[in-house]
């Protein structure tokens, strides 16, 4: 009874995860069902239902077994209260067969084959005829698994002289999770209806390459934290320790590879661990939520006053002693490993703020992988040289000793946490609809930051823990140049200038009060308005699946969207539907729908847009493109981040064409 065993179980999982579902499907192959009314008297008569099971599945009883933990979905049978209609009970033709489990220590009541059910009814209260609906809820199993419960729903009609034809209405869980309520006709149910899951398998390799900008990106922030003062000074520390520890070249070959492996494999833990406990589609929603955001420029600014002297933040000391005793106090790889943890504990005041901000843009790709490759990249970063000055101890004497210039570095990355904080208060902004950082707020604010930068690199402007300098650097001459030409170059963007080099951290040009530039063409902002609007022209629709919070779809925006040959398409071709799924702007009506088990509730327009992408598309992260008929099929794989213009020209080319010829 071991198979009985685990299709209980399936069973129960599956009863929990779809029970609440309300979209209509077809009803499973396994059972067929039918229904119909006999007649006793003209005021009294019988509900026949049958059930037509195939061979090896069967249906469970009417009543579940006592004492079973497992929820079990039932046979049973629910006719409409109707006035003047008296029923009574419901009598299979056949008992139903027990079947002992002894793990569950439980009979389990089943039917097979061919069953029929009847229900005695009579009409009262002066009654001639009467409209009979009824539901059916059961659930079909074999001895390995089961279907998902469902039900059958039956309209019939009993009366002196009329015909009772079994109209059903059929009704089980399917693809589908739930349908808004603001879908009201036939045109807008089939507008969201979910699409073949094989649409996105050509989006692959975009994804791949978002994958390879994140490791990128956090490959250079691994470098980068090499400079910063917490990290340095662990240089000598880690050339002392592999000193004492190497004792013959092959050996410090070893230890300097374990070594780097270590670290590596601490932050990959800590990325995994990360999407682990979030998850993905909740990391996604925490990167474009207003609250995170704030949180998150709020660290950075206290970090970035941390870096410019005002005080320091270390984590308590006995923690990185307590590791740093327990490297010194064993040997071989165990040694090692506590070397590597050491590091990464007392590096955290200055890595911290690099890490977050990388596994926030890392999370806003809405996969599972993302986060971890980020921390894979930036772990690589950092584990390189350390690996290296691991096995080359003598690199030592050749490195820069501590003192002023790391304290400039860290000011520098004080500069550098002020600029990318604006970034998420930004989002924050954008989501709520403050409207406090637009779009030139945020321009000015950076200039000043930008040409306050230069001014520093200059040596005119110094802080409490800097030495007075003579002359200025050539190294900071030339950085200041670059600081002080960027300020110039966002000068035009408080007139409307795209600054496309900027569009992945910029507030969309849209926010601008003031736009010498030019306007952005017309988009809608409701899915279903636009779809209408798109069939009413005679139109293919493009879906822009988009968020605030998201920096790909403003690159996508300024390097693609922005250029003549889209911008000409789009307008003569298409009807745009841009969605944002973190606006936060209230919808009048609330509403739940069945995902994964859970209800979920549909309280904001950017939660009813993210829906619709998961429930239509199966797929949460953005940007995401694509392109539908007038009836909401889609006319061509979808897009994801990807830079390539001429691509996406060929993309709108090819389904437009495609559209004409299916007219």
């Amino acid at each position: 009874m071991r198979f009985l065993n685990l299709r209980l179980i399936i069973a129960a999982i599956i009863g929990l995860a779809l029970g609440a579902g309300n979209a209509k499907a077809d009803a499973p192959q396994y059972v067929t069902w039918s229904a119909s009314i006999d007649s006793i008297s003209p005021t009294s008569g019988k509900i026949v239902w049958t059930a037509d099971i195939d061979a090896g599945w069967h249906i469970y009883g009417m009543e579940a077994p006592a004492g079973l933990d497992i929820p079990l979905t039932v046979t049973s049978f629910a006719v409409e209260p109707t006035s003047g209609l008296k029923l009574g009970a419901v009598t299979p033709s056949e008992p139903a067969s027990i079947h002992v489990d002894d793990l569950l220590n439980a009979e389990i009541p089943w039917w097979e084959g061919k069953v029929t059910f009847t229900q005695d009814f009579e009409l009262t209260e002066g009654a001639t005829a009467a409209n009979i609906t009824s539901v059916v809820s059961f659930m079909v199993c074999n001895d390995a698994s089961c279907t998902p419960p469902a039900k059958e729903k039956f309209s019939l009609r009993f009366g002196s002289g009329t015909p009772a034809p079994a109209v059903e209405e059929k009704t089980a869980p399917s693809k589908s999770t739930g349908a808004s309520p603001i879908i009201t006709n036939a045109e807008e149910q089939m507008w969201w209806e979910p699409v073949d899951g094989e649409i996105n398998d050509e989006i692959s390799s975009a994804r791949q390459n978002s994958w390879t900008a994140i490791f990128f990106m956090s490959f250079l922030g691994g470098l980068l934290a090499l400079l910063t003062p917490c990290v340095w000074p662990m240089i000598p520390m880690t050339v002392s320790f592999f000193l004492k520890s190497n004792k013959n070249k092959r050996k410090g070959t070893i230890n300097a590879l374990l070594y780097a492996l270590s670290i590596i494999v601490i932050f990959m833990v800590l990325g995994i661990a990360v999407t682990i406990i979030f998850g993905a589609s909740k990391l996604n929603a925490l990167a474009t939520s207003a609250g995170f955001n704030v949180a998150f420029f709020v660290i950075l600014v206290v970090f970035a006053i941390s870096f410019f002297g005002a005080f320091d933040i270390k984590l308590p000391s006995k923690w990185t002693n307590a590791v740093d005793a327990k490297a010194d106090n064993t040997t071989g790889i165990i040694s090692i490993f506590f070397m590597a943890f050491t590091l990464v504990l007392v590096s955290f005041s200055c890595t911290g703020p690099i890490i977050g901000t990388l596994l926030v843009e890392a999370a806003a790709d809405g996969s599972k992988l993302g986060p971890a490759v980020g921390m894979g990249g930036f772990a690589l970063g950092l584990a390189i040289p350390f690996g290296l000055f691991a096995f080359f101890p003598s690199m030592l004497k050749s490195m820069p000793k501590s003192g002023g210039w790391l304290n400039s570095v860290k000011v520098v990355l004080g500069f550098i946490e002020l600029i990318l904080a604006l970034k998420f208060l930004s989002v924050a902004d954008m989501t709520n609809g403050w409207r406090i950082l637009d779009r030139e707020v945020f321009l000015s604010i950076w200039i000043v930051l930008f040409a306050l930068l230069g001014m520093y690199l200059l040596g005119k402007l110094r802080f409490s823990h800097d030495d007075e300098s003579k002359h200025t650097s050539v190294l900071g001459f030339f950085l200041a140049i670059i600081s002080f030409a960027f300020a110039v170059y966002l000068v035009p963007g408080l007139w409307g200038a795209p600054l496309k080099a900027t569009s992945a951290f910029v507030p969309p040009l849209k926010t601008q009060d003031f736009n010498l530039y030019g306007g952005e063409y017309h988009v809608f902002s409701d899915y279903d308005e636009g779809m209408a609007y798109a069939k009413e022209e005679g139109k293919p629709v493009l879906v822009d699946f988009t968020g605030y919070g998201c920096v790909n779809c403003r690159k996508m925006e300024a390097a693609v969207f922005d250029t003549p040959g889209v911008r000409q398409l789009i307008e003569d071709n298409y009807v745009m539907i841009q969605l944002y799924v973190d606006e936060t702007r209230k919808l009048k009506t609330p509403y739940t729908v069945t995902e994964n088990g859970k209800e979920v509730e549909i309280t904001t327009v950017g939660e009813q847009w993210s829906y619709l992408q998961r429930h239509k598309f199966g797929i949460a992260s953005q940007p995401y493109y694509v392109l539908l008929d007038n009836e909401g099929r889609p006319l061509s794989a979808p897009r994801e981040y990807d830079e390539n213009v001429t691509a996406f020209e060929r993309w709108l080319t090819s389904a437009e064409e495609t559209y004409r010829n299916n007219k």
